[in-house]
C-alpha cells in the first residue's frame, strides 16, 4: 500500500467589506476553485483537481481557508486562485480574491504558520494604534479570546481517549 500524500494550502478570503464573509460557505469556496482551474488549466486541470481537492477548514469571521489537494497537483490549485475574482452563495456574489499565506505538508504546520502570522498582525496593528487606549483594547481583546483549560477538562479528555 502507497500513501497517498497531500499539501495544505492556507488561504485568506481578502473582501471589501467584512460583513460578507458571513454568506460564504465551504461549498462556494469548493465551486469557485474548481471553476479557475477548469478555466486556467483546462480538462486536464479540472481532471486532476477531481481527485483529492477539498475545501478542509473555512472560518467565515476571520476568512481563512485550508484548502487539501495532492501533493503531484498543488501547483495547478496555486496558480488558479489569483483567477478567483467572486464567490457565488444563494445567489448573492461577493466581489473577493484568495491571497495564498502558506503550503504545507500537513494542517499542523499550517496551523503554527497560522499563529505566526496573526501575531505578526497584531504587532502591527499596536504600532499602528494612536493612543494608550487602544492599544489596552486590542490587548485586552486577545487575551479574551485564549482558552484556558481546567485540571477537570484534563481528566474527561484522558477518559474518552480511553
Amino acid at each position: 500500500m502507497v500513501r497517498v500524500k497531500s499539501r495544505y494550502l492556507l488561504c485568506e478570503v481578502c473582501v471589501e467589506d467584512r460583513k460578507n464573509l458571513l454568506l460564504l460557505d465551504e461549498r462556494s469556496i469548493y465551486v469557485a476553485a474548481k471553476a479557475a482551474v477548469a478555466r486556467v488549466h483546462g480538462d486536464y486541470g479540472s481532471a486532476l483537481t477531481n481527485l483529492g481537492f477539498s475545501v478542509k477548514y473555512l472560518n467565515a469571521h476571520t476568512g481563512i481557508v485550508f484548502l487539501r489537494c495532492r501533493r503531484s497537483h498543488y501547483r495547478l490549485i496555486w496558480s488558479a486562485l489569483p483567477f478567483i475574482t467572486s464567490l457565488e452563495n444563494r445567489g448573492q456574489r461577493v466581489p473577493c480574491f484568495l491571497n495564498c499565506l502558506h503550503v504545507g505538508g500537513t494542517i499542523r504546520t499550517c496551523q503554527k504558520f497560522l499563529v505566526q502570522y496573526n501575531t505578526r498582525q497584531l504587532h502591527r496593528m499596536l504600532l499602528v494604534c494612536q493612543s494608550e487606549e487602544e492599544r489596552s483594547e486590542i490587548r485586552k481583546a486577545v487575551l479574551s479570546c485564549t482558552l484556558k483549560k481546567d485540571n477537570n477538562d484534563d481528566y474527561e479528555e484522558s477518559e474518552e481517549e480511553d
